[in-house]
């Protein structure tokens, strides 16, 4: 079973020249440009520590799932093994399932879970494992079944997005959009049309990839806790704010509130 950890053992080979720049690592910009999944959820965590002790907990595993994220994509990208591919899925895999059960609106709940976020959460365990079995079948197909999974994410934060009067809020969602269409564009890029990217020299849209998802993927995962942070905490406030500079739109998001609360608040 040690094949499956030896370098190039993974069918999936990215259009980056295997080797070219350190002779340890197999695709150099491709490991390095997941630097953003792994260095931005320590300070989300530290900006949203109010959230996490007032609202939802849960966010903290949201940021932790994305720095796994990134680890394992790097990881992937330099030394392109099965084992790495798989990790790297895997992890994409999951954290848009927990995304999914901490932050899906319950008007979107199936009718069988009575608007029970708990239910919610053991269905989308549910997708989770049996999406994950199905990884280790095919693992071949994973890249292009991961990709339409994104989708119904970025249709929930639209429907979100028609219900809100906060021009800051409405701005960064369409923000999040245009990063994910840009990152979509580099991974489809990459994948269908390497040949003529190698033509001209520039083999590396991979990467924009993971610096534009990763973008598009926090800020998508910050309007969503606003989202949530108005519907239990309405009293508190929330609003969106930029460190290290809130003056304008630039920055790290992260949702504050202009009072204080007594005690956490517990969802049933």
């Amino acid at each position: 079973m040690l094949k499956e950890f030896e370098r190039g053992s993974s069918d999936v080979d990215w259009c980056e020249a295997n080797y070219d720049i350190v002779p340890a690592i197999a695709e150099f910009w491709n490991t390095i440009s997941n630097f953003l999944f792994i260095v931005l959820p320590p300070v989300l965590m530290y900006l949203f520590r109010p959230y996490a002790r007032q609202v939802n907990a849960s966010i903290n595993l949201i940021w932790w799932m994305l720095a796994v994220v990134g680890v394992s994509s790097a990881y992937f990208h330099a030394t392109l093994s099965l084992v790495g591919q798989l990790l790297d899925e895997i992890a994409i895999l999951w954290v848009i399932i927990a995304a999914w059960g901490v932050w899906a609106p319950r008007r979107f709940f199936p009718r069988f879970c009575h608007e029970s976020r708990k239910s919610f959460m053991l269905v989308m365990l549910g997708v989770g494992a049996i999406s994950t079995i199905l990884a280790f079948l095919h693992p071949s197909m994973n890249h292009f079944l991961l990709m339409p999974m994104a989708i119904p994410s970025v249709m929930c934060m639209f429907s979100e997005l028609k219900r809100c009067n906060d021009c800051r809020v409405i701005r960064l969602g369409i923000a999040a959009f245009v990063w994910f269409s840009l990152a979509l564009t580099c991974w489809l890029n990459d994948r269908l049309f390497c040949h003529i990217w190698e033509s001209v020299s520039f083999p590396y849209l991979h990467s924009g990839w993971h610096i534009f998802i990763a973008i598009a993927s926090f800020e998508l995962c910050v309007v969503m806790a606003y989202f949530e942070a108005v519907t239990m905490a309405p009293e508190r406030a929330p609003t969106l704010k930029f460190w290290p500079y809130d003056r304008c739109d630039l920055g790290v998001p992260y949702v504050s509130f202009k009072f204080a609360a007594a005690k956490p608040i517990k969802e049933c």
